[in-house]
């Protein structure tokens, strides 16, 4: 995904600074232009949502030549007084869930699609917004 990212408006249930957070959990050698096109975001973004996290005290980086290792605060809690409770390893868990139920949906949507089997992908499709 190169150039700039697809806009939206509106609001959405995820921050970008959570979507960070989760792109980094996921792959914690993970480069800035990466995690800018997993998230449609720029690289100039993510760089100041980075720069909030580290403030935050979620997340350090150690620079490895020209790569940064990121490590994520696991024990810290959520900011908002009325997220107080879960901690950031308990929203990066439940994000790795989703991804990984959505992921195996739509491998199976894809190898049913390809095998010319269209009731399982009516069905799936189904099951998953449910």
């Amino acid at each position: 995904m190169h150039g700039v990212p697809e806009s939206h408006s509106g609001w959405t249930f995820l921050t970008n600074h959570a979507r960070v957070l989760a792109a980094i959990a996921e792959d914690r050698t993970t480069r800035i232009r990466d995690i800018a096109a997993r998230c449609r975001l720029t690289e100039r973004a993510v760089q100041k949502i980075i720069s909030d996290l580290e403030e935050g005290g979620y997340l350090t980086h150690t620079r490895h030549g020209r790569s940064n290792e990121y490590r994520i605060e696991e024990g810290t809690f959520l900011r908002h007084p009325a997220d107080s409770g879960p901690s950031v390893a308990d929203l990066l868990a439940l994000l790795a869930r989703h991804d990984a139920e959505h992921g195996a949906s739509r491998a199976d949507e894809g190898e049913a699609a390809a095998n010319g089997d269209r009731s399982t992908v009516t069905t799936s499709a189904r099951g998953a917004g449910a």
